[in-house]
C-alpha cells in the first residue's frame, strides 16, 4: 500500500485487507522502496531494497500514520470551489452546449444555455475594445467575471461562451477559472460570505468569527443555506489585514469584527438591507485604533527650516 506525501510503502499487506482499515494491516516493518507498488492477486509485491526503519522509529511513524489515516482529508479552505477539475453535475453539465433544443426553465437549470444578455453584450464589446487587435484574450478575466455577476456563479458552460467570445481554445478559460478564487465554480448563495482566516484575521480572532456565522446560519463552511440566500467559506488574505478580522460579502468588506457585528450583518441582509461596509469599530479606513500617532498638529508653512540664505 503506498503512503503518499511520506515516500514509503507498507509492504506486508496482503491482497485481501487492502479494503480494510488502516490499524488493521499495520506493518512490522517499513522500508524504503524506489519502485511503485501496485497490489496484485496474481503477483507478489516487489522486494523492497535492503533498508528499513530502527526500531525507534518504527514505535514513533507507525502511530503517527494510524492518527494521520484516521483523519479526514477534506481541506478546510476552499479554492476557487475545493476542486480544480471539472464533474458534471445537474447544474452544472457541459452537454448544454450541444443541446439544439433547450427550454428556458430558471437560470440554474440543465436545459438552459447560457447567453449573455443584451446589455452585458454591450459591457463584452466595450471591455474587448479596450485591447488591440490580436490581443483580445487579455479580456478573459473581466469577461469571466461578467458572466458570473450575470449568472450568481461560473458554470462551465458561461466558459465555453466566453472562449467562442473570444476566440481562444476553452482550456484557456478553464486554465483561469481554476486558479483564481474569485471565481465560484459551484452555486453560490445571493449572499457570499467570505471569511479570511489567514495569520493576523486569525491572531485577531478570525475562528470566533467563522463560529458565529456558522452559528447563526445553521451552516459549516463549504456550504449554502437551505432557502438560497447565504453561502460561506474560509479564504485566504483578502489585504485589509490592519482591519482584522473581516468578511467580504459579495463585493463589500466589512471589517474590526466582533461576534456580535456578524448577527446584526446577517440579520440586516435577510432584511433586504445593505449593512454599511467598512469597519465596524468606528474609526475611518486604516487609520489607528486608539487614535492618531502622527500627523497630530498642523503642518508648518513654506519655508520651514530652510537656510535664511534661501
Amino acid at each position: 500500500m503506498e503512503i503518499i506525501g511520506f515516500a514509503i510503502f507498507l509492504t506486508t499487506v496482503p491482497n485481501s485487507s487492502l479494503e480494510a482499515p488502516f490499524s488493521s494491516f499495520l506493518p512490522t516493518s517499513i522500508s524504503w522502496m524506489s519502485q511503485i507498488v501496485i497490489p496484485s492477486s496474481s503477483a507478489p509485491y516487489l522486494t523492497p531494497p535492503p533498508f528499513s526503519l530502527p526500531p525507534l522509529c518504527m514505535n514513533r511513524l507507525i502511530p503517527s500514520l494510524a492518527r494521520a489515516a484516521s483523519q479526514s482529508v477534506a481541506p478546510k479552505r476552499f479554492g476557487s470551489s475545493g476542486l480544480a477539475v471539472h464533474r458534471d453535475t445537474e447544474k452544472n453539465n457541459a452537454k448544454v452546449d450541444d443541446l439544439l433544443h433547450y427550454k428556458s426553465v430558471s437560470c440554474h437549470s440543465l436545459q438552459i444555455k447560457f447567453e449573455f444578455t443584451p446589455e452585458n453584450m454591450k459591457r463584452v464589446d466595450a471591455i474587448m475594445a479596450i485591447y488591440p487587435e490580436g490581443h483580445k484574450a487579455g479580456a478573459l478575466m473581466p469577461l469571466l467575471d461578467l458572466a458570473q455577476r450575470q449568472y450568481g456563479w461560473l458554470p462551465i458552460s458561461a466558459m465555453h461562451e466566453v472562449a467562442r467570445i473570444l476566440e481562444i481554445p476553452r482550456m484557456r478559460a478553464y486554465e483561469v477559472a481554476t486558479f483564481y478564487t474569485m471565481y465560484n465554480r459551484q452555486p453560490t448563495g445571493k449572499y457570499f460570505l467570505q471569511v479570511c482566516g489567514t495569520t493576523p484575521c486569525m491572531l485577531r480572532g478570525a475562528e470566533t468569527i467563522i463560529e458565529a456565522c456558522e452559528k447563526k446560519l445553521g451552516i459549516k463552511c463549504g456550504e449554502m443555506t437551505s432557502d438560497g440566500l447565504f453561502s460561506l467559506a474560509e479564504v485566504e488574505c483578502l489585504g485589509a489585514c490592519v482591519n482584522a478580522p473581516m468578511i467580504q460579502i459579495n463585493d463589500d468588506y466589512y471589517e474590526d469584527l466582533e461576534p456580535k457585528d456578524v448577527n446584526d450583518i446577517i440579520d440586516e441582509l435577510k432584511a433586504g438591507k445593505r449593512p454599511f461596509p467598512g469597519p465596524r469599530s468606528g474609526r475611518l479606513a486604516a487609520e489607528p485604533n486608539g487614535g492618531l500617532t502622527s500627523l497630530t498638529t498642523p503642518p508648518p508653512g513654506p519655508g520651514f527650516r530652510l537656510q535664511p540664505g534661501l
